[in-house]
């Protein structure tokens, strides 16, 4: 009867406790192991405990897959107490033996306190590469593949150990999710999800960045979708109305467009420029606003589109296409500004210093006031220009304020969608040309109530999450074809 050996990370006796007493409860279960961070103890209770320096590092993946010797092995990732639902892990256990899929996880059920909400995952798919993919805190492996990977690890991760493992878990056989509720995780960070997003910035995490690129890069070039830093050199020299274009898009933002647009005309140049505001069918009043603002000043061009139905995605493409946009349009959006009136002449000073047919800036996170809140500057210094297109399929975003060769964005045009429709554009350049960077802060992003991604439900993180990686997997099957 005895299936699954699992594995547990241990701090102390309270701590991991609950857990044990909950798999003791199922005859598929035989050894249960505890990766003791930190610890020299090796004995806990008739408990093996494994001395591993960070639970996540190749070689606590190393241990599991010396000590794996049943079919199928549990890893728990969380130090909070696990809760089975009823047969979950004959469940599991069933699903993998008749699909033989290599890593299996399902759905859960999160305990806030007293409160418990329902937590469903998203379906893996080849786009799935980014190393903070949601899978729950109960991983089911199969076995063998666990010992594969390991013995094809040459490269020692203190960080990515666990993200390389399912990484070529996923090169031998599919990860499938199980759309049921499994279990139960106690969970102790209830920061909103707009708090949470930036995490991965935090320069404290700059060496978890590092040891997770060189995962990804390693995965990337496994399944052949690699790109070596060989780019195409944008040409500068087609003929425009003006050198650049500041591009709002907007919809009900009364309160925050006309700073914005101020925001805009006052940057100071050596060149022309000017300002398309695409109104996209507003309701609050910010049509009128915008139309008033556009009197007094013959640079701001206030563009109804003809759809109604268009996302920013879409209002972007009405706005490049307009016949008096510049040679470089930049973003802008409608609630945030430009940190000071030199933010335009660097970033067209960019384009040229770099040859790129892209750049990309930092920016300050602040409240609706301007006094910056955490974390601060988001640079995106993971960033290198040899690796960064292979990077960017694992991170969620490349940053702002983003602004783009017109041509290019002409002949390729954005998505029309409303989440995401700069990283799929960002993902499409870079596999050409090459993005430059600006690593000061050039933008202040407000976050206040009324912003977009200030606090979504799990239904809108998951949707938005999927379509990311759905751009991830047309963009790694588009590399595939070119890698060939």
């Amino acid at each position: 009867m005895e299936k699954i050996t699992c594995f547990l990370p241990f701090i102390n006796a309270e701590q991991v406790k609950p857990t044990i007493r909950e798999l003791r409860k199922s005859l598929l279960v035989g050894k249960i192991y505890l990766l003791g961070t930190h610890t020299k103890e090796t004995d806990f209770f008739g408990y093996d405990v494994l001395p591993v320096e960070h639970f996540a590092s190749s070689h606590s993946m190393a241990l599991i897959a010396e000590n794996a010797n049943t079919e199928f092995s549990l890893i728990y990732i969380k130090y909070t107490s696990l809760k089975l639902g009823q047969n979950a892990l004959e469940r599991f256990c069933q699903i993998a033996s008749d699909t033989g899929a290599g890593m299996v996880y399902s759905d859960y059920y999160q305990a806030v306190g007293a409160k418990i909400k329902p937590l469903p995952t998203n379906d893996y798919q080849l786009g799935s590469v980014r190393d903070d993919f949601n899978f729950g805190s109960l991983l089911f492996f199969r076995s063998e593949h666990i010992r594969k990977s390991a013995a094809e690890t040459t490269v020692e991760y203190p960080f990515a150990g666990l993200y390389n493992l399912r990484l070529k878990v996923s090169q031998y056989a599919e990860i499938l999710r199980i759309n049921e509720f499994l279990y139960t995780e106690a969970e102790q960070d209830t920061r909103k999800s707009g708090e949470k997003q930036f995490d991965y910035v935090d320069p404290k995490n700059r060496e978890v960045q590092i040891d997770m690129e060189a995962a990804c890069t390693d995965h990337l070039k496994k399944i052949g979708a690699y790109l070596s830093p060989n780019f195409k050199i944008a040409d500068f020299n087609d003929s425009f109305p003006c050198e650049a274009s500041v591009i709002i898009p907007v919809r009900d933002r009364v309160n925050t467009i006309a700073e914005a647009i101020n925001s805009a005309l006052r940057q100071k140049t050596n060149f022309d420029f000017n300002v398309i505001v695409i109104d996209n069918y507003s309701t609050d009043g910010t049509s009128e606003l915008i139309t008033k603002i556009t009197g007094s000043d013959k640079r701001i061009i206030h563009i109804i589109p003809e759809s109604r139905l268009l996302g920013i995605g879409g209002c972007w493409n009405v706005g490049i296409a307009h016949k008096n946009c510049g040679k470089f349009a930049v973003q802008l959006d409608s609630d945030d500004i430009y940190q000071d009136e030199n933010t335009l002449q660097t970033i067209v000073n960019a384009f040229y210093e770099q040859h790129c047919a892209m750049v990309v800036g930092s920016y300050t996170m602040t409240d609706i006031k301007l006094q910056t809140i955490p974390p601060g500057l988001i640079d995106h210094r993971e960033w290198t220009p040899e690796n960064g297109r292979n990077n960017a399929l694992r991170i969620n975003g490349l940053g702002a304020p983003r602004a783009f060769y017109t041509p290019i964005l002409r002949e390729m045009k954005l998505p029309d969608t409303s989440y995401g429709e700069d990283y799929a554009m960002g993902l499409r350049i870079s596999r050409e040309y090459q993005i430059g960077r600006i690593y000061r802060s050039l933008y202040l992003c407000r976050r206040w109530e009324g912003n977009s991604d200030a606090e979504l439900d799990i239904a809108k993180i998951n949707a938005n999450n999927a379509y990311k990686d759905k751009i991830r997997t047309i963009e790694i099957l588009a590399r595939q074809k070119e890698c060939k």
